[in-house]
Parts: C-alpha cells; structure tokens; sequence
C-alpha cells in the first residue's frame, strides 16, 4: 500500500490519541481492584455493547470475511449472524445469575455452581485461550497483514502492536479498555462503511448496473446465507450444530467477552448491553463479507485464486491517497481492541482466581499489581506464540478450530447443563472439564498440520473429513454425555446449593416475572430474534 504524507499522519495521530484516551479515562481514580478489573461496575448499557462488539472484532474479520466473502460468499456471515443468537442467551439466560452472584471472573461462577476445584481448571483453561487464540493468533493475523500492507516484518510488528497495546491496558485496567474500544468501534466501521460505499460505487463502472447483473457475475449461491453442501464444511447443518457451541463458549463464558457484562452499572445494563452488541452483530455481514463479494465481481482478474489478497487490493484500487490512513488506522484498532480486551481478562483471571485462592489475604492493591504483571507476562508468551502462527495455514481456521477441538466443548457442556439441569454435579464438572479438554488437545494435535501433511480428522481426502464446525458439535455430544453419566453416579448437589445458580426449567427463562415495558429485555430480544428471521428469509 502507497501511504500518502497525510496517510500517516493519519495513522500516528491515531496511535497518540488512543493511548492518551486510555490513560487519561481513569486518571482521576483510585485504582481499586473492582475499578481496574471491572470498572467499578459502572458502565451503562451502550458502552457495553460497543466493548463486546469491538473485543470481538479484530483485524482476522477485516481481512478474513472479505477473503471468506470473495471465496465462499455471504455463507461465511452466518459466524456474524449466528452471535447474535448466541447473545440473546448471554442476556436473557446467563446475564441473570451473573449479576445476582456478583461475580468478578467466570470461573468464579463456577465455584458458586459446582465447587473451587472447577474453578482452578477453568481459569487455567480461559488464561491458555487468552494465550494461544486471543492474542497470539490476532497478533500473528495482524502482523501478517502489515506486512503486506505496509512492508513491515513480522516481529517488528508484532512488538509495536503489542507494546502500544499493553502500555494504556496495563495501566488503565477495565474502564481505559473500554474507552479505547468504543473509540475503536466507531473508527472501525467508520472505515468497513467507507470501503463498502466505495465497492458499491464503482460497479457501474465493471458494467454492473441491476441486481440481477450482479447476481449473474457472481458463483452460484454467493448471496446465500445458507447452503446444503458441506465441501467447505459451512452447510447449514454443520453452521446450526455446530456455532452454538463455539458461540456458548466465547460469547457466554469466555472472560475476555464477558467481562464487559460484568462490568455494566445494573443487570439491566448488562442484558441491553448484550442485545446491542447482537444488533451490531448484524452489520459486519454488509460491511465486511459483503465487500469480498463485490470485490469477486470487480477484481477476480486480479485476485485469481488468492482471495486472502481481497482486501488488500480492494483498499489499494478503491480507496483514494489520504483515506487510506484511514482505513491503516481501522484495522489496528480492530487488532488492538481485541488484545487489549484479552490482556485485561487474563490479568482479571490471574489475580482474583488463582493468586487469591492460593493467598487470600492478597490485599486490594496487590491484586491490581498482580494483574498487571500477569498481562505483561502472557502478553510476552503471546508474543513468542505469535511468530508460529504460520504454520496453521488460514488464519481463520486456527482461530475457530482450536477452540471447537479442546475449549469449547467441555466449556458449554459445563455451563449449560450447569444451569439447566439441578441435577448435574461436582465431580462431574471436574470430570467433564479435564477428559474433555484432555481429548480435544489430542485431536488437536493429530490434525495439526505442523506435524504431518494431513489433517487426519479435518482433511476429506485422506482423513475423516470432519469439519471442525462439526468436531465442536460430537465433542459437546460427548462431553454432555460424560457430564451426564458421572452426575447420576455421583451424589446429587443439596437444592439450597444450585437453588440460586440454575432455573428450574428452561420456560422459566421467559415466564419468569411479569414484563416490565417496552425496555424489558424479553421483549427487545424477541424483536432482535424477529429481525434475524426476516434477514436469514431474505438471504436464504
């Protein structure tokens, strides 16, 4: 990419600000432990939102759902849509027992379910994700993209971004990453809106001028959200079975998500929170897959068969000199807001459920400086982990694919059957939790492409051809089924013990109180649901 002076002067003002933002939001505040950890729990509903949305996206979707637009077609937005579904279950089913148990971490929850042992593994589970997929792989991503981008080298990048990253992370805590991340929110679709309008615009000059025109320049069921063949494992099948688990994990259980929620100001907060960022959830389909697919009609002469060059070419072709800046300075907030959001968790995690279990008379400030120093400290194994993101081959593989194999499986059999089901126990927790991950890290490592040619399980031609939208499903199936087993042959938990961490039954989650108005979360979520009804019948 040609930068332009203003390009990046652009780019450096960005950086200045973002930093000074973060620094500055908690200037004048002591910083306590729930102020650095959650903000004080004090963040209304709308900064909630736009902090979930923001975690969540990072440069992988900038670059990633163009690339998956131009190679699959809108098919792959169903990663985009299906959160929102999986959003409206963190509102309206988890939210809820979240707040009442005043919980400060996620696997805090889980002492209060079931007991402090599910809560050691569990913490120890969600720091290896922050790790291996929230930072690790998004620097890698990131990096990757500057490269092309820019022709910076893969380390240099790497330690810029998270040097940068870490310095208002470590110091503002909570409240300066959610700051910066409602910044970066607005810059980021700032930019996907400007990229889009401009693919739009120059269609009718490649003679494209009705939408039949474009439907016809286009593969066959590029505009479908849905599809029955699973050569590419996205058929609708594997997307149904398949997300809910991946989404449960990440959207209902991971701490880098989820802490947001527990940070909001009342449980009102939290849920609306929530359902906001599922309405924002709607957006990256038309902002970023949507651009890949025009980018099939305007550039597939130039792109040929590397579609991981859409973006690339779209922002060099389309974008003119002086907005690019723009669009350079996007795509590291999306990289930045996701790091930063992990870094913050995993210093969350590393204070309050592990170090204080071991020494409870830890004091408040020495939490804080403990979270700090445990950020830095997976912020530099992260960095280490990065430079091997190479040898998974797509980036947006690794991301989904670790997490269905050995995290999200176990996570959500846990979590769900958790609050379902009064029966489930203990030791089934523990059990379901350590053979569950043990077996996906098995998987995971007998598909790992680093070691072999193939991939024994994923690879249709020389293995099983289980994608691993599917691996996620028969992995929950499995360790629902362990869950299951070991609670019937285990004592079953004292009714005062779950009596205020589960539902009686899943009706209970919507008749559980008379409505109170048009703001009830019940209501809001069940227009949002009716929204997604009529997209997915339009773009079926």
């Amino acid at each position: 990419m040609n930068l332009s002076h203003l390009d990046l002067v652009v780019i450096v003002l960005y950086i200045v600000g973002i930093t000074a933002a973060g620094i500055l939001s908690v200037r004048r505040q002591k910083l306590t432990g729930e102020v650095y950890f959650l903000a004080g729990r004090a963040l209304r509903w709308p900064v909630v939102g736009a902090a979930l949305f923001a975690a969540n996206i990072s440069t992988i979707h900038l670059v990633g759902l163009a690339e998956g637009g131009y190679k699959y077609g809108l098919v792959i937005g169903n990663f985009e849509w299906m959160a929102t579904f999986t959003l409206v279950l963190l509102a309206l089913i988890f939210a809820p027992f979240y707040f009442r148990s005043r919980i400060s971490t996620l696997p805090e929850f889980l002492e209060k379910r079931y007991c402090r042992g599910a809560r050691t593994i569990m913490a120890f589970m969600a720091i290896l994700s922050v790790l291996l997929i929230h930072i690790g792989i998004s620097l890698y991503a990131g990096a990757v993209v500057f490269r092309e981008f820019f022709g910076v080298d893969v380390i240099t990048s790497i330690v810029f971004i998270s040097v940068i990253t870490a310095i208002y992370t470590v110091i503002g805590g909570l409240k300066a990453v959610v700051v910066t991340e409602t910044i970066q929110t607005v810059l980021l679709l700032l930019g996907a809106v400007l990229v889009t309008v401009l693919a739009l615009v120059s269609l009718p000059e490649a003679g494209i001028h009705s939408i039949a025109e474009f439907k016809a320049a286009l593969k066959p069921d590029q505009l479908s959200m849905l599809k029955t063949s699973n050569e590419d494992g996205f058929a609708w099948y594997a997307i149904l079975l398949g997300y809910p688990i991946l989404g449960v994990w990440y959207w209902c259980s991971d701490q880098t998500i989820v802490q947001r929620v527990l940070g909001a100001r009342t449980q009102l907060d939290g849920q609306h929170g929530a359902l906001f960022a599922g309405l924002l959830k709607i957006l990256p389909v038309f902002l970023m897959v949507l651009p890949g697919v025009i980018g099939y009609v305007l550039f597939r002469d130039t792109i040929g068969e590397n579609a991981s060059q859409t973006f690339p070419v779209m922002i060099n072709k389309l974008v003119p000199a002086g907005l690019r800046g723009l669009i350079a300075a996007a795509m590291l907030a999306a990289l930045m807001s996701t790091i930063a959001a992990a870094l913050n968790s995993v210093g969350t995690l590393v204070a309050i459920d592990i170090v204080k279990h071991f020494r409870p008379q830890t004091s408040d400030a020495a939490q804080v400086r403990i979270g700090a120093i445990s950020a830095v400290t997976v912020m530099a194994l992260s960095m280490a982990w990065s430079t091997q993101g190479g040898r998974f081959g797509s980036i947006f593989e690794a991301i989904n694919k670790m997490p269905a194999q050995f995290l999200a499986p176990p996570i959500t059999a846990v979590f769900v059957w958790g609050v379902f089901w009064r029966r489930g126990t203990k030791q089934a927790a523990m059990i379901t939790l350590l053979l569950g991950f043990s077996l996906g890290i098995v998987a995971f490592l007998v598909d790992l492409p680093a070691f072999g040619d193939t991939q024994w399980i994923t690879d249709p031609q020389k293995g099983l051809g289980v994608s691993f939208m599917m691996q996620a499903w028969w992995g929950f199936c499995l360790c629902s089924l362990i869950f299951i087993v070991a609670s019937l042959l285990t004592p079953p938990p004292r009714a005062e013990e779950v009596a205020d961490v589960t539902w009686t039954s899943p009706l209970q989650v919507i008749f559980h109180g008379r409505l109170a108005g048009w703001h009830d979360p019940r209501l809001l979520a069940t227009a949002l649901l009716g929204l997604m009804v009529v997209l997915y019948a339009i773009f079926h």
